[in-house]
């Protein structure tokens, strides 16, 4: 169940971020209420990831190094924002630490 809670607060600050970039500096403001429901709803489904019992080093990890790969993908395809190698690399680098502070957080 915390997998999903959290989940869907990836996605949701997904959301949330690309929102950011589509308001174009929230000169475009029918951006401001759906950007700020995301971030607050985001943040509300990470404090209950916590709650079900997730260690928040692997909590955090996740959300966080997930959002950074997907805003980067999709902004790509939505925004034509550049994707180098370079980048990708970046992103395999994320997931590998990700995974390591998860495979390190089963061991107590």
């Amino acid at each position: 169940m915390m997998w999903l809670v959290l989940a869907t607060a990836i996605g949701v600050e997904v959301f949330a971020t690309l929102g950011l970039r589509a308001s174009d500096g929230f000169r475009k403001r029918a951006w401001i209420v759906p950007v700020a429901v995301g971030y607050l709803a985001s943040f509300y489904l990470l404090w209950l990831t916590l709650g079900l019992g997730m260690p928040v080093g692997i909590a955090y990890g996740v959300w966080t190094a997930c959002g950074v790969a997907l805003v980067a993908v999709l902004a790509r395809y939505l925004f034509g924002d550049p994707l180098t190698v370079k980048m990708l690399i970046g992103i395999g680098l994320i997931i590998g630490g990700v995974l390591t502070i998860e495979l390190a957080g089963v061991v107590h």
